[in-house]
């Protein structure tokens, strides 16, 4: 007990000696300067520039102050801070916008509790500015993009009563810290109070909780808004074009080779400053500027996982501080699904991360030691899975480069390439801030404003959106509810417009807005809006314009053919283009969203029915196999499905045969059929329509035997 004391005694000397310590050594005491923005935020009725005429705008021959390489949130951040100071911007993305880490995060907006805990018990006013930095974007994050972003209460809930005032003054060292850009004070809770806010969660020698707040976003919309910002202030901006080459004048970087993906033409680009914000991809670009440099990148691998909704509350997250390996555990509540991750291992540079099945037990194992015994938690339930590559870095203006960065590293290379890596995604704006200061130094840019002007910027969709905006969706168009609560929060204020393109439903209500899967809000109208969002394939609208390839794999595979025939009216595809965008999202899904994983997991499992579950299983089977083939054939499911007034269209029925032919043969074998019923049985899958599809034909196959048996004893009697 003695140690416990001196522990919360010592950690609150330190944490009074730190604040102490940070308010003397601040050359600005005050926690807090409002934004001083000289630049124009109201909202640009400026009409987006389709991709066609933003690349023909990079062909053109002119001189760019910056080209930016990379899409990502710190990509786009530099984007719209350098537009804004009135330099002529350009911005060029390999893949699409937010398709690496930008869109693979925890969704957490935050100043990073652990890293405040080692800045107290360690006295390290470095790691302390970084939370605080930190805690001044969350704020202006919330502010800026209030459609995108809310305020989450997250619980941590506390087994032991030593460790109640130890974490509870740890976190109310976070508020203090925030100042008055603190969102909400943290408070302690009892035990039952815990239990009524987070009724899932274990009771056993529970203490009690420890609630404060961080924020949560949307991460790829978010970074796709920020980019649209940047174009609609005048910034050039292109996915899907490749920086392939660099060129050097007098030994100064002048310009670039770039390659469009889509068409494969390439052409050449003249730029004053380059920056490299690729992300875990920095070090390609470096050496395109010296083939010499040592990589400073050291790539590290974080999955998350998808849950159903039912294993969180709505509107509260958890924090697990301290898991079986030390690392630290969200379990957050998203888009009415609920994202548990993440873990932290080295991996390789990827355009192409896989979850791995042992991160994703990990992870369940995990939030299993927190939720009481009435959740089973089941591999079955994991509806999606992904892996982010954080971009740890080494900082090159140091001799010692053996040592990580714990912020991120702003580095001017001799010939002028300007490199932005590490960091975090919460502090975007302010390392964009002072990556374009370096390019104008570096490069003597004379821009309008030489301060930045993006704090306190309101971003795409910010301009007119309040809380209720939903209502006039609703009233004006004829939207069903949860459809226009989902346009408002993605959009923001211009969800009016997606509005406009929705097409009507032929039912009473809703009059408009056609879903492209019946279990989620997104309609057919977002898909045609998300081409004019720059979403040039199937995978950028399934995974980056919708989030339906994050919050539901299966689901994403069901709505992939209305997606894909959408898209190739706007984009006028042909059959083939249609035919290889619809295999690469299948690719897309399969590896890179935890689809074939989660297969791979299932057909693991030994089958554990009993005799007569195997006997009834079999019984089904032979009722669809009508033929007695010894296997159910795409027709077969087409017939069953018509029996009970199910019509579904060819790419449907692919879908439901891929899902249980773990052979890839185009057919059904009984042992895949009893491999799948056992996976469920087991709770490593949670549903499957070709189950379901079977459970009814031979519930309609009894009812046509009964009315046969009705038939002949009425024919009987009346002999």
């Amino acid at each position: 007990m003695s140690r416990r004391k001196l522990l919360i005694g010592g950690a609150g000397a330190a944490g009074a000696a730190l604040a102490g310590w940070a308010l003397y050594a601040d050359d600005k005491p005050q926690w807090y300067n409002g934004p001083t923005v000289s630049a124009k935020t109201e909202r640009k009725k400026r009409p987006l520039p389709s991709r066609t005429e933003q690349v023909n705008m990079l062909q053109a021959g002119h001189t760019y102050d910056v080209l930016i390489i990379g899409g990502g949130a710190t990509g786009a951040g530099c984007a719209l801070d350098a537009t804004t100071r009135g330099l002529r911007t350009a911005l060029v993305e390999a893949d699409d916008f937010a398709s690496g880490t930008s869109s693979r995060s925890t969704k957490l907006i935050h100043g990073g509790v652990r890293y405040l805990q080692k800045a107290i018990l360690q006295l390290d006013y470095e790691q302390y500015k970084m939370v605080k930095e930190a805690l001044h974007e969350r704020a202006n994050m919330l502010e800026v993009a209030p459609h995108l972003t809310r305020p989450l209460p997250i619980l941590l809930p506390v087994y032991k009563w030593w460790q109640v005032p130890y974490y509870w003054f740890g976190i109310k060292m976070y508020d203090i810290v925030a100042g008055d850009r603190n969102l909400k004070s943290s408070y302690y809770l009892s035990k039952k109070n815990t239990l009524e806010l987070f009724p899932m969660l274990k009771s056993d020698n529970l203490c009690g909780g420890i609630v404060y707040y961080d924020g949560q976003q949307d991460d790829a919309r978010m970074c796709l808004a920020i980019a649209l910002t940047a174009a609609r202030h005048g910034a050039t901006i292109a996915n899907h074009v490749k920086v392939t080459k660099l060129y050097k004048t007098n030994n100064k970087l002048s310009g670039a080779r770039l390659k469009d993906e889509l068409t494969g033409k390439e052409w050449d680009i003249k730029a004053k400053s380059i920056i490299n914000a690729t992300g875990p991809f920095t070090d390609s670009i470096r050496k395109m500027d010296d083939q010499q440099l040592k990589d400073i990148c050291c790539p590290s691998s974080g999955v998350h996982i998808v849950l159903p909704g039912y294993y969180s509350p709505e509107h509260m997250g958890l924090l697990d501080p301290s898991t079986s390996d030390g690392r630290v555990i969200f379990f957050l509540p998203w888009h009415k699904g609920t994202i548990a991750g993440t873990t932290d291992l080295p991996c390789q540079v990827t355009h192409n991360p896989k979850p791995t099945e042992d991160e994703i037990l990990f992870i369940l194992t995990e939030v299993k030691n927190y939720l009481n015994p009435d959740v089973e938690v089941r591999r079955g339930d994991v509806l999606s899975a992904w892996s982010g590559i954080r971009p740890l870095v080494s900082d090159p203006n140091k001799p010692d480069t053996q040592s990580l960065a714990r912020n991120h590293i702003v580095h001017v290379s001799p010939s002028g390439l300007v490199t932005i890596a590490g960091g975090k995604w919460t502090t975007y704006r302010s390392m964009a801030a002072e990556t374009i200061d370096a390019a104008i130094e570096s490069a003597n840019l004379k821009p309008l404003y030489k301060e930045c002007q993006t704090d306190g910027f309101l971003i795409e969709g910010a301009h007119g959106w309040t809380p209720t905006m939903y209502i006039r969706l609703v009233q004006d168009f004829g939207l069903e509810m949860e459809v226009a609560q989902h346009l408002a929060k993605s959009y923001g204020d211009r969800a009016f417009a997606v509005a406009k393109m929705a097409q009507m439903t032929g039912k009473r209500w809703p009059i408009i807005g056609k879903k492209i899967h019946p279990e989620f809000p997104y309609i057919d109208a977002e898909i045609r809006y998300g081409v004019r969002e720059y979403a040039c394939t199937a995978v950028d609208m399934v995974a980056r314009r919708l989030r339906l390839a994050f919050l539901n794999v299966q689901a994403a595979a069901e709505a992939l053919p209305g997606v894909i025939d959408i898209m190739a009216e706007e984009l006028k595809w042909s059959d083939a283009e249609k035919q290889k965008q619809t295999k690469a999202a299948q690719d897309f899904l399969a590896n890179e969203m935890g689809q074939m994983v989660n297969r791979a997991s299932r057909d693991k499992i030994p089958i554990n029915l009993t005799k007569d579950e195997i006997q009834s299983y079999i019984k089904r089977f032979q009722i669809i196999d009508k033929d007695r083939k010894g296997f159910v054939s795409i027709n077969d499911i087409r017939r069953s499905l018509k029996n009970y007034g199910e019509e579904v269209t060819g790419e449907q029925l692919h879908e439901i045969l891929r899902e249980i032919d773990t052979n890839m043969n185009g057919q059904v074998e009984l042992d895949e059929y009893l491999q799948m019923m056992s996976a469920i049985k087991s709770g490593h899958v949670a549903y499957s329509r070709f189950a379901r599809m079977a459970e009814m034909e031979e519930q309609h196959h009894e009812q046509e035997q009964l009315k046969k048996s009705i038939s002949v004893e009425r024919s009987g009697g009346g002999l």
